[in-house]
């Protein structure tokens, strides 16, 4: 087990460049087996889910090869209609694979996929999407197999703007027959990385980044290069590190467009935030001040995956500031490791009330998912003494280098095996 000691005090300073998004990379990778042949995917971050997912694809045949952030994959040879249960219990983002390798082989089998523990995800939009396409679904012993010998195009209704859903509804549309509408579609900015990747495949793509999205079908897509875009959730985590820790850092790589609703918050705290083409320079010299009250939402709302850094931003804050979740039931769990380190924060059903204190005090502290063991290694970054983050196997999922990146801006960090 792999653990980060973290003496907390120091101010971060310097410059750093943004990894590719996780959550654009991992359907781009799926969307690649629609088409037979070389792809290179350009700012692919070295994560233990993307991990997952080439281990997933070179068992339905691909081959894979991860270098340097680019992913060599040739899908030439994919043919096994099967997603090992041991790696879809891994992660989530394996449902993406059902969509895509049923438009292209007619039959997927898969099993009921894992992740995060931060409440209910349940993958029903999927399922209720894919047999508007016209698939057949059966479920037995935990898996669920797919089949259609030919996708056609509809209307379709999401009861919720689901990321997940909207994504693999469009990767199966675009060999459908006919036309495909997606309505109350997620507009999240990985949903427009993925129709201008498989508008570059020789896709019919429109809508992406709005709530409806049209896919006209067409019979064949081919391989391409494609860069991924910067992911905007560490982008925000490292916009959060500096206004907890206080300092003056850039950062490089970063679409500021994909961060509005956290700027606002930002800024209005205290923080000092500019922004030019692909740079944010990031400024705090003091505690923060506190925010009234914010709601996660879907894009361009407040982000859930930047929910728990918030709060211990927040955490510090002169005063009293409310956030309240409206995305995941369970994404509260980071609340009574941040109480061990001195945090004063209350929740009332879906609500948390932060009174800002003027210090955290480091102690030994759990990571219970993601994003919570991000928030945890910030509040580390402001606490007196030494703060140890275990089952920081979590924060891999989503962090690339994530001790070797804040020790670039000057934190005291270290990976400790134990």
């Amino acid at each position: 087990m792999e653990t980060f000691a973290i003496e907390g005090g120091r101010p971060l300073s310097g410059s750093l460049r943004i990894q590719g998004a996780k959550n654009a990379a991992l359907p781009i990778l799926a969307a690649a087996v629609l088409a037979e042949g070389q792809f290179y995917i350009y700012d692919v971050p070295h994560l233990k889910d993307i991990k997952v997912m080439l281990e997933i694809l070179d068992s339905l045949g691909a081959r894979t090869k991860h270098e340097d952030g680019c992913v060599a994959l040739d899908t030439a040879s994919v043919s096994v209609p099967l997603v090992p249960d041991n790696l879809m219990s891994q992660m989530r983002s394996s449902i993406f694979l059902a969509g895509p390798l049923l438009a292209r082989l007619g039959e997927v089998t898969i099993s009921r996929p894992g992740g995060c523990d931060i409440g209910e995800r349940r993958i029903d939009l999927h399922l209720s999407g894919l047999t508007a396409l016209g698939a057949k679904i059966e479920e037995s012993e935990g898996y669920i197999t797919f089949r259609a010998k030919q996708l056609r195009g509809t209307n379709i209704f999401l009861s919720f703007p689901s990321v997940g859903a909207t994504e693999n509804i469009m990767m199966a549309a675009v060999l459908a027959k006919g036309t495909t509408r997606i309505c109350n579609a997620a507009r999240e900015p990985e949903i427009v990385d993925l129709q201008n990747f498989l508008n570059a495949m020789g896709a019919r793509i429109r809508g992406a980044g709005t709530d409806t999205i049209e896919i006209t079908g067409v019979p064949k897509l081919r391989s391409v290069s494609y860069r991924i875009i910067p992911d905007r959730i560490v982008t925000g985590t490292y916009v959060l590190a500096v206004g907890v820790a206080q300092g003056h850092v850039e950062l490089t790589n970063t679409l500021p467009e994909h961060l509005t609703a956290l700027i606002e918050v930002a800024r209005s705290c205290g923080v000092e935030i500019k922004t030019r083409h692909d740079i944010m320079e990031i400024k705090s010299t003091s505690r923060p001040r506190a925010y009234d009250r914010i709601i996660t939402s879907p894009f361009p709302g407040f982000p859930t995956d930047l929910q728990a850094q918030l709060m211990v931003f927040l955490s510090q804050a002169r005063g009293t500031s409310v956030i309240k979740e409206t995305i995941f039931e369970g994404r509260f769990k980071h609340v009574n490791e941040l109480a061990r380190m001195g945090a004063s924060i209350y929740v009332d059903l879906g609500s948390a009330i932060i009174r800002g204190v003027s210090k955290l005090t480091g102690t030994n502290v759990e990571a219970s998912d993601l994003r919570a063991g991000a928030a945890l290694v910030l509040a580390g970054l402001a606490a007196e003494g030494t703060t140890t983050v275990n089952q920081i196997h979590h924060i891999d999922r989503g962090y690339e280098r994530l001790e070797q990146q804040l020790r670039q801006l000057g934190a005291n960090i270290t990976r400790l095996s134990v």
